[in-house]
């Protein structure tokens, strides 16, 4: 759905993106993360068609971005960070605006207008002034904006920006929402630990290079890295603890009130030898967990610290 081959941006003597090539399948949610100045906005914004790179190649959805301009922004939704509204419009006329500009006829703009109203939840401010919403009603309405015209790909950059807590969670199922829609998205955040709920594949950039890119689990799996555990005990986790300790292959014990922390490198079959062992001896456990890694341990294990 979208692939880029080295597309390359310079502003004057600076490189924004360097040589990036990437392959982004239909109906993925693809994390573009990356500190300020990573040149995750130059990327987007090379393919919403607002900027022309310095060179490379990009297609979306089997349309060259150079020679098939018009065609790509049909197929497109662009959301920008802190995207501008028309204050003085009421939501409902903010969207029927865009859908003119869109061109769907009088019956199709109806049909749209209510069909994103009701996507993004929106539905109690049809009539409210856009002036009026607060930060992450104003982002689901551009929101609402970006989805009229039923593009197949979503570039959103940064939407979660300035979000409190609640917003960030609403905006996040809306976006899984979306993804099981089949939209392909490309969602740039910092954001780092939801990224990981909703995205099937991320890309890590870093002063204008894409380090790293692909799926959590295939990334993860690639890391050289100790796999880690919860044991959970009634009573003190110390009982554990002096088990763990007599294992090999585990390390990184830590033991607090109820429960016990460790590491190990082992496969399925070891973890359970594990767990028989604590029970065999007498440890009494009431949860045994591995904790997940997701973005930012996957951050730290590439060493893009600065992002996190």
């Amino acid at each position: 759905m979208i692939e880029t081959r080295d597309i390359r941006v310079d502003y004057g003597d600076v490189t924004a993106v360097a040589d990036v090539t990437l392959s982004i399948a239909p109906g993925q949610v693809y994390g573009l993360i990356g500190p300020n100045g990573a040149g995750k906005t130059s990327l987007i914004s090379v393919l919403a068609t607002l900027r022309e790179p310095t060179y490379g190649e990009a297609r979306l959805c089997g349309l060259d971005l150079r020679e098939d301009v018009a065609a790509v922004r049909r197929v497109i939704g662009y959301m920008p960070d802190l995207a501008p509204v028309y204050k003085d419009l009421r939501c409902r006329e903010f969207l029927d605006l865009f859908a003119r500009a869109y061109f769907l006829d009088r019956r199709d703009r109806r049909r749209r207008i209510d069909e994103c109203i009701q996507i993004v939840r929106l539905e109690g401010k049809r009539e409210s002034l856009a002036g009026n919403l607060s930060r992450g009603m104003t982002q689901r309405l551009v929101l609402a904006k970006t989805l009229l015209h039923d593009p197949q790909v979503l570039l959103l950059d940064e939407p979660a920006s300035g979000l409190d807590p609640l917003a960030r969670v609403d905006l996040r199922n809306l976006l899984r929402d979306l993804g099981r829609r089949g939209k392909t998205i490309i969602i740039s955040s910092h954001i780092l630990n939801e990224l990981s709920e909703f995205c099937t594949s991320i890309g890590i950039m870093e002063k204008g290079r894409l380090v790293l890119d692909g799926s959590i689990e295939t990334i993860v799996a690639g890391l050289n890295h100790q796999r880690r555990f919860t044991v959970e005990t009634v009573g003190p986790g110390d009982a554990a603890a002096a088990v763990l300790r007599t294992l090999q292959g585990v390390g990184d014990i830590v033991a607090e009130d109820g429960h016990c922390r460790f590491e190990s490198g082992v496969d399925d079959e070891a973890v359970a030898a594990i767990l028989a062992a604590l029970v065999t001896h007498g440890v009494r456990v009431k949860g045994f967990t591995e904790r997940r890694r997701g973005v930012e341990d996957i951050l730290m294990e590439v060493g893009a610290t600065e992002v996190a």
